[in-house]
């Protein structure tokens, strides 16, 4: 049982497991999250029946589109990770999504005014004036996105104690959305328990969320994560808080 592994055992385990994609089953039993009050996927879903065209920015696997059971009669997709593009396009296919493989930071490669309806699940960056060029007017933009210090108790676990967050704060997404000339129509946020079982766990994390330790390596960071395992050994589970926020903005 996971529980009763040593410590290499463990971070080899999380250190091997394959982190393609956006999807999280391999924690399953091992690393919990509570999910947002608001429900993105099926706000999406609801949106997506409604419209002829929406693009997915930032997909991932496409995990979370796929699920929309009625998609529009044009639906594409971005993903900036080269290992996520196939895999998105494998889990997209059924939909008949097109997925773009794109470089962080580029423009999005769609002609102005192209969707009724743009979509984005935990973006690395919202290029505020590209959403607002790609949408029709009256288009809508729906996104949920990752807060500041999200996880931050983790983050300090390898780090040590870090400064005050200075990004991902929804009050200046409001402000560069409204700039780019978009109506914010509405935000929510909420702060969820996330709780890892063990070190292996941890480590499968880290590799696949990549901004709560940058540059994380498991040699790199050893004796951190040897420390956080002998604390769950001796005090139970750790718990982190992630912060998600909730926007929507018309042009």
């Amino acid at each position: 049982m996971v529980q009763d592994a040593d410590f290499e055992e463990l971070v080899a385990d999380g250190a091997a497991a394959p982190v393609q994609g956006w999807a999280f089953d391999w924690l399953g039993g091992r690393a919990t999250e509570e999910r947002p009050p608001w429900g993105y996927a099926r706000l999406v879903a609801a949106r997506m029946a409604a419209v002829d065209a929406a693009l997915d920015i930032d997909t991932g696997g496409g995990e979370v589109l796929a699920e929309v059971p009625d998609p529009p009669r044009l639906l594409a997709a971005t993903e900036a990770w080269p290992p996520n593009v196939p895999v998105a396009r494998t889990n997209l296919r059924p939909l008949g999504a097109s997925v773009v493989a794109v470089t962080p930071d580029a423009p999005l490669p769609f002609r102005d005014a192209s969707f009724e309806l743009v979509v984005s699940r935990h973006p690395v960056r919202t290029d505020w004036p590209e959403v607002a060029r790609v949408l029709r007017p009256g288009g809508t933009f729906l996104s949920q996105q990752i807060g500041p210090g999200t996880v931050r108790e983790l983050s300090e676990a390898i780090l040590g104690p870090l400064p005050p967050p200075a990004q991902r704060h929804p009050e200046a997404a409001v402000d560069t959305a409204r700039a780019a000339g978009l109506t914010v129509v509405d935000l929510r946020e909420a702060t969820l328990r996330t709780v890892f079982h063990d070190i292996g766990a941890v480590v499968w994390f880290l590799r696949k969320v990549v901004w709560t330790v940058p540059g994380f390596t498991v040699a790199a960071h050893r004796p951190a994560l040897a420390r956080l395992h002998e604390r769950i050994r001796a005090e139970g589970p750790f718990v982190a808080h992630a912060r998600r926020f909730l926007i929507e903005a018309v042009r």
